[in-house]
């Protein structure tokens, strides 16, 4: 898990936009973040960007607990609900699956009160 707490050390980009590293356990991780009037598109949503780059965070956490550098390989991600600004989202992450150098994650991100903004899987990568 070393790895990943040196990761989000370094993360200037989700510093830069408040996102906090809850939980961390082998496999598993949980970020929160509170939507800003920054991250408003125009239609007075929270621009997607904004919730796949936390849910990109927390399966990068995720996916470096257990020791080796490791990478997303691809991701994708459903939206389900919209987030507005003061929404606090948080988005969990759990590993379901990893083979030789690869791995998938699956990730939901929510507000506190447990509705679903959107779903995201990740493909990871360990780097030799």
């Amino acid at each position: 898990m070393d790895t990943a707490r040196r990761m989000m050390d370094a993360d200037t980009a989700s510093a830069a936009l408040g996102i906090e590293l809850t939980e961390l356990a082998a496999g598993r991780a949980v970020c929160r973040m509170t939507v800003t009037d920054q991250m408003i598109n125009g239609h007075d949503l929270c621009h997607g960007g904004y919730v796949f780059l936390l849910a990109d965070t927390a399966f990068a956490c995720a996916c470096n607990t257990h020791g080796p550098v490791t990478v997303a390989a691809g991701a994708e991600i459903t939206f389900v609900s919209p987030a507005r600004a003061g929404d606090v989202l948080v988005a969990e992450a759990a590993e379901r699956t990893r083979y030789g150098r690869s791995g998938i994650y699956d990730i939901t991100v929510r507000r506190p009160d447990g509705e679903v903004v959107a779903e995201f899987r990740g493909r990871s990568r360990e780097v030799r």
